[in-house]
């Protein structure tokens, strides 16, 4: 039975209200969860903002060491990890292994920075007087999880927090919270001091508000829609918290004609059904040029209808369900509108059929041609296993209609002309884009998006700068 960890120890809420984490692809009862309350997130806070003292002046290379016994004792368990993974969000297997995994290597790369946190020297400011930069951490940290990727998500947010010396109060969706608990239970076994990392199950209502609008929560990390995006920079500018934001995507892929199509198909395939397309990264809008349209559709379809849609624990799938009821039928909603509008289904567009499906969220992998652009496909993010397709004639083509979106999180070109590359790299307008390559995220990278798609930086060092503060210090000597 699930409990909260606040302060190091496992509780229930203090109403005694649980609640039932249900399977996607199955429908049957994961195991049931506390349902906290505005003052258990209050109690969370509390028991961050005690840590806080502590845990701020312990060294930076102390706090690595910590975070990389975490990574070593959270790998020996990533079996049982990704098993209740996959029970409660529904992924296959291999997905929930590879997010261990992911979860891991962010946890390992910011330990390996411990040892290089600085701030700065500023001599000769005036006649004896020299400057000094120190980099403070902020204090407690709301980190708000979403339930398509829980864990590395997770990761992103607390690894540098925890090293700069914040203490986190951990948000997960109430859809997901089982193998995030698991987690920080293992956080603790590694030796992290109680309270540096807590975590609070609840209704975004509630406990989200809370953590939203309590004062002592300097810092807000949150992924998830852009329009709950913006709620949460609206309420957290009344207390000027820090925020950075990672919100909603409709990715782009442009394919050029002189593109290496076997690996375009590839990336295009994954980039756009790995975790049923339940990806902020996802690709979302596939641009052919003419000249290789067909033959890209011809082997697109080909490694499209070779995915098997499953139970995630059946290592035969390649596909799992979709991770709500309500998920689903905005999908087939949007796919809907598409064909309503005169595009064409060339691939799936409707849910598998069989008992084995009955009590599940599946739809099958989906391909749409001839979609306008009107359609919602286009215009709106579509999460899920469904790819509009749209032919343009060359690269300014491809580009303008890739940057008409609201959003600009990921974007891919794959062409072998560097002219081409560069000049979509420079124009597309994302914050991240691949050239050629699949749709992999680097620590060593700073991730962000621009437009709607978010505000701050995750990843890369650059992200340690949005958990600390700058102060600035001139010492006079005589």
């Amino acid at each position: 039975m699930a409990k909260m960890i606040i302060g190091g120890e496992a509780v229930d809420s203090v109403s005694g209200e649980r609640y039932e984490v249900r399977s996607p692809a199955t429908g049957e009862i994961v195991d049931t969860s506390p349902n906290g309350t505005v003052e258990d997130a209050r109690r969370a806070i509390a028991a961050a903002d005690l840590a806080f003292k502590t845990w701020s002046k312990t060294p930076p290379a102390k706090r690595a060491e910590i975070l990389a016994r975490a990574e070593h004792v959270i790998s020996e368990h990533e079996e049982d990890l990704a098993c209740t993974l996959t029970l409660e969000q529904g992924k296959t297997l291999r997905e929930a292994k590879m997010e261990i995994h992911r979860f891991c290597h962010t946890i390992k790369h910011y330990a390996g920075l411990g040892k290089s946190l600085r701030g700065g020297y500023v001599p000769m400011l005036d006649e004896k007087r020299y400057g000094m930069i120190i980099k403070k951490p902020l204090g407690v940290c709301g980190a708000i999880v979403p339930w398509n990727f829980p864990i590395s998500l997770m990761g992103n947010k607390i690894a540098p927090a925890l090293l700069t010396g914040n203490t986190v109060v951990v948000k997960p969706a109430g859809t997901t919270p089982l193998t995030t608990i698991k987690v920080i239970e293992l956080f603790h076994k590694a030796g992290l001091p109680a309270g540096a990392l807590n975590v609070v199950i609840g209704s975004g209502r509630s406990v989200g508000e809370e953590i939203l609008r309590h004062p002592k929560v300097r810092k807000i990390g949150f992924t998830g829609a852009t329009s709950t995006g913006k709620h949460v920079m609206a309420v957290a500018a009344a207390e000027l918290k820090h925020v950075t934001l990672e919100l909603g995507g409709s990715d782009p892929m442009i394919v050029c004609d002189d593109a290496n199509l076997e690996a375009a198909v590839s990336a295009a395939s994954v980039g756009r059904f790995f975790n049923c397309g339940q990806a902020c990264l996802a690709v979302k809008r596939l641009f052919l040029f003419e000249k290789i349209y067909d033959e890209f559709l011809s082997r697109l379809c080909e490694k499209v209808k070779k995915l098997r849609v499953g139970n995630g624990l059946d290592p035969k799938s390649t596909l799992g369900p979709l991770h709500s009821s309500g998920q689903r039928q905005e999908v087939e909603e949007q796919v809907q509108d598409a064909v309503a509008r005169g595009a064409r289904v060339i691939a799936g567009g409707k849910r598998p059929e069989g008992k084995e499906y009955e009590k599940g969220y599946f739809y099958l992998p989906t391909l749409v041609v001839d979609v306008p652009d009107e359609a919602r496909m286009l215009t709106e993010e579509c999460f899920g296993p469904a790819l509009p397709i749209v032919k343009v004639k060359d690269l300014s083509e491809a580009l303008a209609k890739a940057n008409s979106s609201i959003y600009g999180l990921g974007s891919s070109v794959w062409t072998r002309d560097i002219n081409k590359a560069t000049i979509a790299a420079e124009q597309l307008e994302a914050g991240y884009t691949w050239v050629n390559s699949a749709q992999i995220i680097y620590d060593e990278l700073p991730f962000g998006g621009v437009k709607q798609s978010g505000l701050g930086k995750e990843h890369g060092s650059e992200v340690l700068d949005y958990y600390m503060e700058t102060k600035s210090v001139v010492i006079a000597i005589e």
